[in-house]
């Protein structure tokens, strides 16, 4: 298992473990949820664009929406 410091604004720093602790588990465990999250997304999107790459043209105009609106928020 590997060690990892990050440095955070200390509010975001602050809302994280007010979070945390709503869900009643540590700061560590919030983190590595969030980042198996990240990590499943940037899987499905990598899926997905393999998909496109085989050349579904439909598909390739749906990630392009889907890209348009993450931006957007």
């Amino acid at each position: 298992m590997a060690t990892l410091t990050i440095r955070l604004p200390d509010d975001k720093h602050e809302r994280l473990k007010e979070l945390a602790k709503r869900r009643n588990i540590s700061v560590n465990k919030l983190i590595e949820e969030l980042s198996t999250i990240a990590l499943a997304e940037f899987d499905a999107e990598t899926r997905f664009r393999a998909m496109v790459a085989k050349g579904s043209v439909s598909k390739v105009a749906l990630l392009d929406r889907l890209d348009s609106q993450l931006t957007e928020q």
